[in-house]
Order: C-alpha cells, then structure tokens, then sequence
C-alpha cells in the first residue's frame, strides 16, 4: 500500500507550503516532526525539512527535499 509520510516543523514555512499543496489537492499524508520522532527520522535518513517521502509498503519510491511543486505533482500522479 502507497502512503505519503512528511518530515516538518511547525515553525518552517515550506513544511506548511507543502501541507497546503496536500490538502489542495486531496492528499492524505503523515507528519512527522523529526525533532519529536528522531528514531523514525534515522530510519529514513533525514537531514532537513520538509522531506516528503512515497513509500509502498516499506520500500521508497520517491524522495522530495524542500517545497518543489512539479516534483510533488509526480508523487500524487504515483499514487
């Protein structure tokens, strides 16, 4: 099963451009705060936010680091 899951922080502004472009469109994601959660930000290797990552089951298909409209129109069309 695809999900999206998306490492932020409430005070970073292309976090919530990100979540934004999300709920726009209709797209259910998974916030994560890595500052809350390192444990799971170690798993997937983040090193900054927003990075928003398509999963399909455990495997990644897809990786985005910052606000990147086009790239994030490719994920949602990978659903």
């Amino acid at each position: 099963m695809k999900k999206i899951i998306k490492f932020e922080k409430d005070d970073c502004n292309p976090c919530v451009m990100v979540s934004n472009f999300f709920n726009e469109n209709s797209v259910s994601f998974e916030a994560i705060n890595p500052f809350d959660h390192p444990e799971i930000a170690m798993q997937y290797k983040v090193r900054s936010v927003p990075t928003t990552i398509l999963l399909n089951d455990d495997d990644e298909l897809m990786r985005i680091i910052g606000y990147q409209p086009n790239e994030l129109n490719q994920m949602i069309e990978s659903l």
